[in-house]
Protein backbone atom coordinates (compact mmCIF):
# COMPACT_ATOMS: atom_id res chain seq x y z
CA UNK A 1 0.00 0.00 0.00
CA UNK A 2 1.44 3.30 -0.74
CA UNK A 3 2.30 5.41 2.38
CA UNK A 4 -0.93 7.68 3.43
CA UNK A 5 -0.35 11.01 2.26
CA UNK A 6 2.64 10.47 0.08
CA UNK A 7 1.81 11.12 -3.75
CA UNK A 8 3.71 11.61 -6.69
CA UNK A 9 2.76 15.55 -6.23
CA UNK A 10 3.93 15.04 -3.22
CA UNK A 11 7.05 13.05 -4.30
CA UNK A 12 7.97 15.74 -6.68
CA UNK A 13 7.94 18.21 -4.23
CA UNK A 14 10.61 16.50 -1.91
CA UNK A 15 12.42 15.72 -5.32
CA UNK A 16 12.47 19.61 -5.75
CA UNK A 17 13.39 20.51 -2.11
CA UNK A 18 16.46 17.92 -2.81
CA UNK A 19 17.29 19.50 -5.82
CA UNK A 20 17.27 23.19 -4.43
CA UNK A 21 19.17 22.10 -1.35
CA UNK A 22 22.05 20.33 -3.21
CA UNK A 23 21.84 20.56 -7.09
CA UNK A 24 20.35 18.63 -10.01
CA UNK A 25 22.84 15.89 -9.95
CA UNK A 26 22.26 14.67 -6.16
CA UNK A 27 18.37 13.57 -7.30
CA UNK A 28 18.08 10.03 -6.81
CA UNK A 29 15.58 7.62 -5.62
CA UNK A 30 17.40 7.10 -2.44
CA UNK A 31 17.72 10.65 -1.51
CA UNK A 32 14.07 11.63 -2.36
CA UNK A 33 13.09 8.71 -0.19
CA UNK A 34 14.67 9.77 2.71
CA UNK A 35 13.03 13.07 2.50
CA UNK A 36 9.78 11.72 2.32
CA UNK A 37 10.58 9.63 5.37
CA UNK A 38 10.03 6.10 2.92
CA UNK A 39 12.49 3.11 1.94
CA UNK A 40 13.68 3.52 -1.43
CA UNK A 41 11.27 0.63 -2.96
CA UNK A 42 8.60 2.44 -1.83
CA UNK A 43 8.54 5.26 -4.07
CA UNK A 44 7.34 2.58 -7.06
CA UNK A 45 4.40 2.69 -5.76
CA UNK A 46 4.32 6.70 -6.70
CA UNK A 47 6.87 6.35 -9.63
CA UNK A 48 5.94 3.56 -10.86
CA UNK A 49 9.06 4.34 -13.92
CA UNK A 50 11.63 5.12 -11.49
CA UNK A 51 14.30 7.89 -11.50
CA UNK A 52 13.65 8.60 -15.04
CA UNK A 53 9.95 8.94 -14.51
CA UNK A 54 10.98 10.96 -11.42
CA UNK A 55 13.09 13.54 -13.47
CA UNK A 56 10.31 13.46 -16.19
CA UNK A 57 7.92 14.50 -13.20
CA UNK A 58 10.22 17.46 -11.89
CA UNK A 59 10.61 18.67 -16.04
CA UNK A 60 7.25 19.10 -15.85
CA UNK A 61 6.67 20.42 -12.61
CA UNK A 62 9.49 23.17 -13.34
CA UNK A 63 8.21 24.18 -16.87
CA UNK A 64 4.79 24.32 -15.60
CA UNK A 65 5.67 26.68 -12.80
CA UNK A 66 7.74 29.23 -14.72
CA UNK A 67 5.11 29.45 -17.41
CA UNK A 68 2.37 30.19 -14.66
CA UNK A 69 4.83 32.76 -12.93
CA UNK A 70 5.58 34.58 -16.66
CA UNK A 71 1.55 34.40 -17.95
CA UNK A 72 0.83 35.95 -14.09
CA UNK A 73 3.86 38.73 -14.65
CA UNK A 74 2.44 39.65 -18.22
CA UNK A 75 -0.79 39.14 -17.67
CA UNK A 76 -2.91 42.99 -18.45
CA UNK A 77 0.55 44.05 -19.74
CA UNK A 78 1.29 44.73 -23.01
CA UNK A 79 4.31 45.07 -25.45
CA UNK A 80 7.27 46.92 -23.47
CA UNK A 81 5.82 46.06 -20.38
CA UNK A 82 5.03 42.73 -21.03
CA UNK A 83 8.18 41.91 -22.25
CA UNK A 84 9.70 43.88 -19.58
CA UNK A 85 8.03 41.69 -16.90
CA UNK A 86 8.20 38.54 -18.45
CA UNK A 87 12.29 38.66 -18.39
CA UNK A 88 11.95 39.79 -15.43
CA UNK A 89 10.01 36.71 -14.39
CA UNK A 90 12.25 34.60 -15.94
CA UNK A 91 15.40 35.47 -14.73
CA UNK A 92 13.65 35.88 -11.01
CA UNK A 93 12.55 32.22 -10.97
CA UNK A 94 15.90 31.37 -12.55
CA UNK A 95 18.01 33.22 -10.20
CA UNK A 96 15.65 32.57 -7.05
CA UNK A 97 15.80 28.62 -7.59
CA UNK A 98 19.09 27.99 -10.17
CA UNK A 99 19.26 24.19 -9.55
CA UNK A 100 15.90 23.66 -10.07
CA UNK A 101 15.95 26.03 -13.44
CA UNK A 102 19.07 23.18 -14.28
CA UNK A 103 15.92 20.97 -14.47
CA UNK A 104 14.23 22.87 -17.53
CA UNK A 105 14.19 21.27 -20.24
CA UNK A 106 15.98 22.91 -23.20
CA UNK A 107 15.16 20.75 -25.87
CA UNK A 108 12.00 18.65 -26.58
CA UNK A 109 13.12 15.03 -25.24
CA UNK A 110 13.23 12.06 -27.23
CA UNK A 111 9.88 10.96 -26.27
CA UNK A 112 8.31 13.82 -25.09
CA UNK A 113 4.83 13.31 -23.37
CA UNK A 114 1.49 14.68 -23.63
CA UNK A 115 1.96 16.27 -19.77
CA UNK A 116 5.31 17.95 -20.71
CA UNK A 117 4.43 18.99 -24.15
CA UNK A 118 1.28 20.97 -22.67
CA UNK A 119 3.50 22.12 -20.23
CA UNK A 120 5.65 23.85 -22.97
CA UNK A 121 3.26 25.02 -24.99
CA UNK A 122 2.24 27.31 -22.12
CA UNK A 123 5.40 28.42 -21.67
CA UNK A 124 6.23 28.94 -25.50
CA UNK A 125 2.10 30.00 -25.90
CA UNK A 126 3.08 33.13 -23.12
CA UNK A 127 5.90 34.29 -25.49
CA UNK A 128 4.09 34.36 -28.57
CA UNK A 129 1.19 36.35 -27.02
CA UNK A 130 3.50 39.23 -25.62
CA UNK A 131 5.08 38.73 -29.25
CA UNK A 132 1.57 39.37 -31.14
CA UNK A 133 0.86 42.75 -29.52
CA UNK A 134 4.34 43.87 -31.58
CA UNK A 135 2.23 42.31 -34.69
CA UNK A 136 5.01 39.60 -35.28
CA UNK A 137 3.06 36.73 -36.24
CA UNK A 138 3.38 33.08 -38.46
CA UNK A 139 7.31 32.14 -38.66
CA UNK A 140 8.83 35.26 -37.95
CA UNK A 141 7.15 34.92 -34.18
CA UNK A 142 9.15 31.93 -33.68
CA UNK A 143 12.07 33.69 -34.64
CA UNK A 144 11.69 36.55 -32.33
CA UNK A 145 10.46 33.80 -29.74
CA UNK A 146 14.01 31.98 -30.33
CA UNK A 147 15.50 35.57 -29.38
CA UNK A 148 13.30 36.00 -26.67
CA UNK A 149 14.40 32.84 -25.12
CA UNK A 150 18.01 33.09 -25.96
CA UNK A 151 17.93 36.48 -24.05
CA UNK A 152 15.70 35.22 -21.01
CA UNK A 153 17.95 32.47 -21.21
CA UNK A 154 21.36 33.56 -21.69
CA UNK A 155 21.51 36.73 -19.06
CA UNK A 156 19.74 34.06 -16.01
CA UNK A 157 22.36 31.45 -16.79
CA UNK A 158 25.59 33.80 -17.08
CA UNK A 159 23.70 35.31 -13.57
CA UNK A 160 23.59 32.04 -12.23
CA UNK A 161 27.32 30.68 -13.06
CA UNK A 162 28.81 34.25 -12.00
CA UNK A 163 29.78 35.69 -15.09
CA UNK A 164 29.03 39.52 -13.89
CA UNK A 165 31.68 40.12 -11.28
CA UNK A 166 32.39 43.96 -12.03
CA UNK A 167 30.43 46.59 -9.69
CA UNK A 168 28.10 47.50 -12.12
CA UNK A 169 24.95 47.36 -11.23
CA UNK A 170 23.33 43.88 -13.02
CA UNK A 171 19.57 45.62 -12.69
CA UNK A 172 20.78 48.39 -14.98
CA UNK A 173 22.14 46.19 -17.60
CA UNK A 174 18.89 44.01 -17.16
CA UNK A 175 17.09 47.37 -18.01
CA UNK A 176 19.32 47.61 -20.88
CA UNK A 177 19.08 44.22 -22.18
CA UNK A 178 14.80 44.68 -22.03
CA UNK A 179 15.24 48.17 -24.07
CA UNK A 180 17.90 46.44 -26.84
CA UNK A 181 15.44 43.55 -27.11
CA UNK A 182 11.94 45.40 -27.16
CA UNK A 183 13.84 48.16 -29.53
CA UNK A 184 14.48 45.12 -32.09
CA UNK A 185 10.95 44.07 -31.58
CA UNK A 186 9.34 47.43 -32.59
CA UNK A 187 11.44 46.79 -35.36
CA UNK A 188 11.12 43.29 -36.10
CA UNK A 189 10.76 42.70 -40.41
CA UNK A 190 7.37 41.27 -41.33
CA UNK A 191 7.02 37.57 -42.57
CA UNK A 192 7.43 37.50 -46.74
CA UNK A 193 4.84 36.10 -48.44
CA UNK A 194 5.36 34.24 -51.53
Amino acid sequence: MPRVGLTPDAVVDHALALIDDEGLEALTLAGVAARAGVATPSLYKHVPGGLGALRRLVAVRVTSDLADLLARETAGRTEDAAVEALLRGYHRYATDHPHRYAALPQATPAQPDDELLEAAARLVGTILEVLRDYGIERSEAIHAARTVRAVAHGFASLTIGGGYQLAEDLAVTQRRLVGVLTDGLRNWPSDEIG
